[in-house]
Parts: C-alpha cells; sequence; structure tokens
C-alpha cells in the first residue's frame, strides 16, 4: 500500500508526517516506523508524526522516536502544528493532545509558539539537573560545548540503569550571555546527537533561566534558534512555558508501506 508523506524540520529536528485520520499503521507500527525513519534505507527522520481526529481537541498528535518507542516532542509538536495548518484543520490558533496531556499553539508564517506543560520541580543529579518538560532530561553545564563528547558521554548518561531505568534524553549546556545559551542533545530512541531537541532546550531554559533569574532564554542549537520563556512560581516550579521556533515543509512524497508483521 501506498501512502503520502511530508517531511518537516524544526531547527534541523526532522520528521515524517503522516495524516492519520482515515489511516492506521495497524496492530503493531514500530517495524514500520522503524523502516520508514532508517536514513538510505527509508525516508529518514528523527520520528514519525500521525495526526489523527480527537474528540473535544483540534486534533491528536502521536509521535514515535525513529525507534519505535512513544514520547513527547517539543520540535516535533510545533511542526505537527505546521502540518495541521498546511491540512486545513486549523487557522493560526490550536488546541490539541499529545501523550504529555493538552497544548495551546498559534502560527504564524513558519514560526510556530508551542505551550508546554508545567514543570513542578527541578532535581539534582550530582552536579548536574534533571527535569521532565514532557520527555525526561538530564541537563550539565560545560564550557567547552564545541569540543565536548555530546555522543559518547550522552549514551553512557543515557544508558545508566540504576539512575534512570527507562533511559533519559541528556543536555549538555553553555552560557553564552545572561539570557543565551547554546545547548546540544543526545537523543533517547534516536540514540545520537540531534541538531536539536524542543523539550531538551526547554530543560535547559528553566535551568539557566532559575540561576540567572531570567524568564526569557534564547537557545542556539546546531539546527537553528528557538526561545523559550515562562513563569517562575515562589514555590519554584515553572508554568506558562512557550517554545518558540520555525516548523518548515522540506518535501513530500508516496511510498510503499513496509509489510506488518
Amino acid at each position: 500500500m501506498d501512502i503520502t508523506f511530508y517531511k518537516y524540520q524544526g531547527t534541523g529536528n526532522d520528521f515524517i508526517m503522516v495524516d492519520g485520520r482515515a489511516f492506521s499503521l495497524g496492530a503493531n507500527p514500530i517495524p514500520r516506523i522503524q523502516a520508514l525513519c532508517r536514513r538510505r534505507f527509508g525516508i529518514g527522520s528523527d520520528g514519525l508524526i500521525l495526526l489523527q481526529n480527537k474528540s473535544g481537541y483540534d486534533f491528536e498528535m502521536l509521535y514515535f522516536n525513529a525507534d519505535g518507542t512513544q514520547s513527547m516532542c517539543g520540535n516535533g509538536a510545533r511542526c505537527a502544528v505546521a502540518f495541521a495548518k498546511f491540512l486545513g484543520i486549523i487557522t493560526d490558533v490550536t488546541h490539541f493532545l499529545a501523550i504529555d496531556g493538552p497544548h495551546r499553539a498559534k502560527i504564524s508564517g513558519d514560526w510556530v509558539a508551542l505551550e508546554m506543560g508545567p514543570v513542578q520541580e527541578i532535581f539534582p543529579a550530582g552536579e548536574d539537573f534533571f527535569v521532565d518538560t514532557g520527555s525526561p532530561h538530564h541537563v550539565r553545564l560545560v564550557s567547552n560545548l564545541d569540543q565536548y563528547d555530546v555522543v559518547g558521554t550522552g549514551k553512557a548518561i543515557r544508558n545508566d540503569l540504576a539512575t534512570y531505568p527507562r533511559g533519559t534524553n541528556v543536555n549538555f549546556m553553555k552560557p553564552l550571555s545572561d539570557n543565551e545559551i547554546q545547548v546540544r542533545t543526545f537523543e533517547r530512541g534516536v540514540e545520537d546527537e540531534t541538531l536539536s531537541c524542543g523539550t531538551g532546550v526547554t530543560a535547559c531554559a528553566l535551568v539557566y533561566g532559575a540561576q540567572r533569574n531570567q524568564q526569557s532564554i534564547k537557545i542556539s542549537t546546531l539546527g537553528g534558534q528557538l526561545e523559550v520563556r515562562f513563569v517562575k512560581n515562589p514555590d519554584g516550579g515553572f508554568e506558562q512555558i512557550v517554545l518558540a521556533g520555525p516548523a518548515k515543509q522540506v518535501f513530500s512524497g508516496k511510498i510503499s508501506l513496509p509489510e506488518a508483521t
């Protein structure tokens, strides 16, 4: 069976987008997702997103990492908003459902501002930090980010099952000014460094903003620029968190869906 797909990217985080309102990947979608996301042999991407109908919402976003596991993805959600507008499901604002709960977003041109869920606390992790922004993130402050062994160190922390039984994403950030940081990420489910990670830069922005008493942080990633703004509560939690940046359609096509197993 042939399916129509669309390729989107948000600061270099790339995704296969499929209109799933009248389509299913089957009862065991993981092998198909892995085959489609496999670079060189499939379409190639960091993940696959299905948009589906959901009562009470404009749509539901089902996000799958390249290995077929599910999680929340901030850049993927921003791309899903752009895709929903392309399909005519929404206009400039939306209320949709993801794996971590409801989200609202606004889109203007290729710029998407996504409301993230509240974060109750930043946890210490040795000399580092742990933040759950819809997906788990280990955050480390480093000074030599350009030369840092992101893949080797990130893989070791991600697979430290004594600390993280289900694994974690790993983020390394370098201060650029009081309200700007550079971030590189080893992403769980991709098992490699990605050019950007929306939930990851959000985690880093909360850690850095809390340290510098800032509530708006600019983030430089290998794939481009993002912004995170938020409100810090007296109890130490964070709300009104917004992740903003570009989301663009790259190309579209048709591909034969791998046989179900």
